[in-house]
């Protein structure tokens, strides 16, 4: 049941093919790094807005909070169903799960009126500010 996506999964692991594709493993659309929490955050004069892209989610398996000027998302995806055939022959998984966990510095914010929704797989988080805050800089000497 050789095929070209097959070998191409398979051969990364062959010593003279893993360096030569190291790169491209490691850097490509479905690395690692590409399965964090991807975000847009959006800042006004009045709040800040935070959208996440949390697909096959539910909203139960999603965590917020707010503590010392940090907004934390956290969300689980439980394992997927195996999908192999009789002999456990699977192309390739790419489907992430596990926990995934991120952290944005939003400083000022009003606790006591941050709202959130979950809608086909978004979370929107908005934070609004403080309305109150000074600017004033705080000059440090250095010695």
């Amino acid at each position: 049941m050789a095929n070209e996506l097959s070998n191409r999964f398979n051969n990364w692991m062959k010593p003279d093919d893993f360096f030569n594709n190291l790169g491209r493993s490691l850097f490509d659309s479905d690395s690692f790094f590409n399965r964090d929490l991807k975000t847009d955050v959006k800042e006004t004069d009045k709040e800040f807005v935070v959208k996440v892209d949390i697909p096959g989610v539910t909203k139960k398996d999603i965590s917020l909070a707010y503590t010392d000027g940090k907004l934390t998302v956290s969300a689980k995806r439980d394992s997927f169903k195996d999908e192999s055939d009789k002999e456990g022959n699977v192309i390739t998984s790419e489907r992430s799960y596990g926990r995934f966990t991120r952290q944005y510095s939003l400083p000022n914010v009003d606790q006591t009126g941050i709202t959130a929704k979950y809608t086909a797989g978004v979370l929107e988080v908005t934070l609004p500010k403080l309305k109150n805050v000074s600017s004033s800089k705080n000059q440090i000497e250095i010695e």
